[in-house]
């Protein structure tokens, strides 16, 4: 906790994250259990939203609290290390308690994701962003959608009531050439219509309005010079044309699919003439032509009879850190593996 409180390197508040990531991994419960108890959920968050801290102290020190979380959720890197623990005795998780010690900061969290006063600008490819999202905005999001997962009906009430939901589905759109966030975004959207609460499947129809998020941004196709968002595209050029749409067709078919054994969802779904006039005629037709089986080439045969046992089936489902990823990457850059004269973008976003 000193270590990853202080003001050093980056670098050395990842390795004190990992260090408590693996206590509450590997250690005997009784230790495990001191770093998941409400008290020490409260001074890390005290710690890692001080004005003063650098937001290498936020983002490590929310990788802490994903990990009590969710113990599994690791990096490929860490996999086997943790399997070959899993025999040690059993994964300590984070109590309702210390669930509620977190949510008390979801504030502060989510006042960090209001992008309206930033004044940095990375130029990019296809314009500039103003601002960009940062790894700590992004790490903030994923928080979020593993909250989602770990079915707290006192987390879920507090994510819908903060609009914490409703902001990261405004940043899906805000930053269209953003992969891993949209990856979150989508998990999180996922998590809310598979659940079992009603209120909040009812929460990303209506007051997220995700059905007129993707309608309209697929309506416009490209970046558009006319949005006072975050992504602004370089004039004098051809617009781009949006970088979310994969995601977008992802989540309009699960929104089909659970339409159709939600009463809720296919009432919504039916009731939008824009929408069904856009699933005849643009998803169903994408959905085909994206089909691999029905490509001339056909699908490789070694993805079509390859088995897969249990455990090559949980590394495959994993969900990885995609931040930590990228700031492997950013790592790569900075120390001469690779190089490039876009150091910063790739670690800006």
């Amino acid at each position: 906790m000193y270590i990853i409180a202080k003001q050093d390197s980056p670098e050395v508040h990842a390795n004190a994250a990992e260090i408590l990531c693996a206590v509450t991994r590997c250690a005997p419960p009784s230790l495990a259990a001191k770093i998941c108890s409400p008290s020490f959920v409260r001074r890390l968050f005290h710690h890692a939203l001080e004005e003063s801290r650098p937001k290498s102290v936020l983002l490590h020190s929310l990788s802490v609290c994903i990990s009590l979380l969710d113990p599994k959720r690791l990096a490929s890197a860490s996999y086997q290390a943790f399997k070959s623990n899993l025999s040690h005795g059993a994964l300590v998780m984070a109590s309702p308690e210390t669930v509620d010690g977190m949510l008390e900061s979801l504030g502060n969290l989510l006042n960090l994701l209001d992008t309206s006063a930033a004044e940095s600008v990375l130029p990019t490819t296809y314009g500039c962003l103003r601002p960009p999202l940062g790894k700590h905005r992004l790490k903030i999001v994923e928080f979020i959608s593993v909250l989602l997962t770990i079915g707290s009906e006192t987390a879920e009430k507090e994510l819908v009531r903060q609009s914490a939901i409703k902001r990261s589905i405004d940043l899906f759109f805000e930053y269209p050439y953003n992969n891993f966030l949209h990856h979150h975004v989508e998990n999180i959207i996922v998590s809310c219509l598979e659940g079992k609460r009603p209120e909040v499947v009812e929460h990303v129809l209506h007051e997220c309005d995700i059905v007129g998020k993707i309608l309209v941004s697929e309506r416009l196709s490209s970046l558009s010079t006319e949005s006072n968002g975050p992504t602004v595209p370089t004039e004098g050029k051809t617009h781009p044309r949006v970088g979310n749409v994969g995601h977008m067709t992802r989540i309009a078919n699960k929104l089909i699919q659970l339409g159709n054994s939600n009463n809720t969802i296919q009432a919504h779904l039916q009731e939008n003439n824009e929408w069904v006039e856009w699933q005849t005629n643009v998803l169903v037709k994408r959905n085909e032509v994206e089909n691999v089986y029905h490509w001339a080439c056909g699908r490789p045969a070694s993805l079509h009879d390859r088995g897969r046992d249990s455990d090559d089936d949980d590394f495959r489902d994993r969900d990885y850190d995609v931040a930590a990823l990228a700031n492997n990457l950013s790592q790569a850059f900075r120390y001469g593996i690779y190089s490039s004269d876009d150091i910063e973008e790739v670690i800006s976003f």
